[in-house]
């Protein structure tokens, strides 16, 4: 048997993560001098007045999950003779992932018997979380971690994140976009489409003039890409539920028939992308 362990990013709703017994490592944060957890089980997140403090000025800063807050995570699971498999938040925009990877190495001179694997899902938010969702699944149908660790790494090659923010500046403040990037998003109304790169960047895939024409580039994502517009999507976003309902209505005229899994970005990753912030993740043909 083995134990799953995720980070605050994966936002996967609480309810979810207790039912399946996920080991969330949580991101921490502060706003106006006060430190805060990603994270808090059985507690709920207070979207709308984070955001609107943002939008008022507030400034967030983010700290990364250390080599020791990984050791001692996964020695829990670890001491009480479980296997780890960790599914982390992309490499490519976060230093965690690596922290995850030196700590597995520290441990497994402490327990040589016991598997640990970090799997870099490339992803971030829901993206991550269907990756968590696919570790699951496998853990259910009898995998060891091993064999699940392998399902869930070609899984990601197929996870979809596409997204829209109202302010480039929030990722370009955290280095996550490079400075020319940042400069195509201050151009009056144009709103560049972003989405993950196949090493787990982000990057512009378009752009559209004006937040409508936005939504309908990313259900239009959507509709060319969708391997079954009978299954799960994913919405995250940072305090515009009309939006968000705006975008499932464009998705249903594009043939989306499934179930959709909402949540308020968690305020780690949403510190990044910033209030307004949408994004919708799904299972395509190709990433």
């Amino acid at each position: 048997m083995f134990e799953i362990f995720t980070d605050s990013s994966s936002n996967l709703p609480y309810e979810y993560i207790e039912k399946n017994d996920i080991k969330v490592v949580t991101f921490t944060y502060s706003i106006g001098g006060e430190r805060r957890e990603g994270y808090v089980r059985g507690e709920d997140f207070d979207g709308a007045t984070f955001y609107s403090e943002m939008r008022g000025g507030a400034h967030v800063s983010t700290s990364m999950i250390s080599i020791g807050d990984f050791c001692d995570a996964f020695s829990a699971a670890l001491d009480e003779g479980r296997d780890v498999l960790y599914l982390g938040m992309s490499g490519g925009i976060s230093g965690a992932f690596n922290a995850s990877v030196l700590a597995a190495k520290e441990l497994a001179d402490r327990f040589p018997d016991r598997k640990i694997i970090p799997v870099n899902t490339r992803a971030a938010s829901l993206g991550e979380g269907m990756a968590v969702i696919e570790a699951v699944r496998q853990r259910g149908l009898g995998a060891d971690n091993e064999t699940a660790a392998a399902a869930v790494e070609k899984y990601c090659d197929n996870i979809c994140q596409y997204f829209i923010v109202d302010d480039l500046k929030y990722l370009r403040r955290g280095g996550r976009i490079p400075a020319a990037l940042a400069l195509v998003g201050s151009v009056l109304n144009v709103k560049p489409i972003l989405t993950g790169s196949a090493d787990g960047h982000i990057v512009s895939c378009g752009k559209a003039l004006g937040r409508k024409r936005a939504l309908e580039a990313l259900a239009d994502k959507y509709a060319s890409l969708a391997a079954d517009k009978s299954s799960d999507i994913f919405i995250a976003h940072a305090d515009c539920s009309q939006q968000a309902d705006m975008l499932v209505d464009m998705l249903s005229a594009r043939g989306f028939d499934g179930r959709c899994i909402r949540q308020m970005y968690e305020p780690v990753t949403g510190s990044h992308v910033g209030p307004g912030a949408l994004a919708l993740f799904f299972c395509g043909t190709e990433k």
